[in-house]
């Protein structure tokens, strides 16, 4: 059973479509080179290899900061609920060093995204950085070589480093809230510029999102020759579209991770979780609702007011991107007709071909649960791209 769903792509002539191929499902006991496999926060295809690098975002805890390479074969992806690991290869991992060359300490980083400049031999990586009462560490947007030493760091404008309170919402409070900075990194196909995201609103712009509100997340460009911070557009993160199961229980949506497609143009998924909430799907792992909701968009830039230099937006007439539902995951079923069970998707990334189709994998962090898991789902692109 074939499950294709449309893919309007603004300023395409065509309808394109994502088919499901499968899912593979990485236990949370799985380990590598004697430290635990997880929290892989983002994916990059590397096609010089045929494999893909993923960033772990421990935080130093488990082990040191780190990313892997890894193989994923298409072929044993299954439509199943319980479709087992074999297309899943670990090859190697990287540890992750600070600016003086140095392996971070415990709870001094928290890695969430890379990406792989082929062009300049470069990794991008971003750090989520701290807004807690443990203490406060500002986001950080960073390049490293191929082995994890530092190779330097982007400016990232004032306004988004956390101060005052430490939950964020008091008075006069600026920047990150904790948790919901930069998860996010794309390189544009031309090879000039890196986008992130914060995965919501900064404090001085908009509360995080929740049940009935959703948050105004910032994205923000720098140019890759000059490391300059360039142009910055307001995206509208929707509502938490599911309550807990109980009031007052933790809920979010935020941005994880997005993809360029152009200049302009970028797959971005939301990614939302509610505990203990009823959502579709019943994790083969766990025989309990997952509470996770994943939706991939696309967003154009094009037409957005560019917001950069703006220490605040609250109170000023600003045009956001434009953002179009691609894909709602709730809609995927395997072979047997059960609803595709989600787990905390926070990867994006192009793959190889397959059946003679570009394919897209998605990816997800699995906190270092155990009553979660890391998921791989695969999808052909059939049309073409802009």
């Amino acid at each position: 059973m074939k499950w294709l769903l449309a893919l309007l792509l603004a300023g395409s002539a065509h309808a394109q479509t994502l088919n499901y191929i499968g899912q593979q499902i990485v236990p949370t006991s799985a380990s590598f080179r004697g430290l635990p496999v997880g929290g892989l926060s983002s994916i990059d295809y590397v096609p010089a290899t045929g494999r893909y690098l993923a960033i772990s975002d421990d935080r130093s805890d488990r082990g040191p900061a780190r990313f892997y390479e890894l193989a994923l074969d298409l072929a044993k992806f299954r439509r199943s609920a319980s479709p087992g690991d074999a297309g899943v290869r670990w090859v190697n991992m990287t540890t992750i060093r600070d600016l003086d060359g140095r392996p971070f300490g415990r709870n001094m980083v928290d890695p969430e995204s890379l990406r792989l400049d082929s062009r300049r031999n470069l990794i991008y990586w971003s750090n989520e950085g701290q807004r807690s009462s443990a203490g406060f560490q500002n986001p950080t947007v960073r390049r490293m070589t191929l082995d994890g030493k530092p190779a330097g760091e982007f400016p990232v404008p004032s306004y988004y480093l956390p101060s005052g309170s430490a939950g964020g919402l008091a008075a006069g409070d600026m920047g990150v809230y904790n948790n919901l900075a930069f998860e996010s990194i794309a390189i544009t196909p031309d090879g000039k510029t890196l986008w992130t995201m914060s995965e919501n609103g900064l404090a001085q712009d908009s509360p995080p999102s929740a049940v009935g509100h959703g948050s105004r997340a910032r994205m923000l460009s720098f140019d890759l020759d000059s490391g300059k911070a360039g142009a910055e557009h307001v995206y509208e993160v929707g509502p938490v579209p599911f309550p807990p199961a109980r009031p007052g229980d933790f809920a979010t949506n935020g941005v994880p991770d997005m993809l360029a497609l152009s200049a302009h143009e970028f797959i971005v998924i939301e990614r939302a979780y509610a505990v203990g909430a009823a959502t579709p799907g019943i994790a083969a792992l766990t025989r309990q609702p997952t509470g996770n909701t994943i939706k991939l968009y696309l967003v154009d830039t094009r037409g957005a007011t560019d917001v950069s230099g703006w220490a605040t937006i609250k109170g000023r007439d600003v045009v956001p991107v434009k953002r179009t539902l691609l894909l709602d995951l709730s809609s995927l079923k395997n072979d047997d007709g059960s609803v595709l069970a989600l787990d905390n998707i926070e990867g994006i990334t192009f793959g190889p071909m397959h059946q003679g189709k570009r394919t897209l994998i998605l990816a997800s962090d699995n906190n270092f649960n155990p009553a979660q898991f890391t998921q791989f789902i695969a999808f052909t692109i059939d049309g073409p791209l802009p």
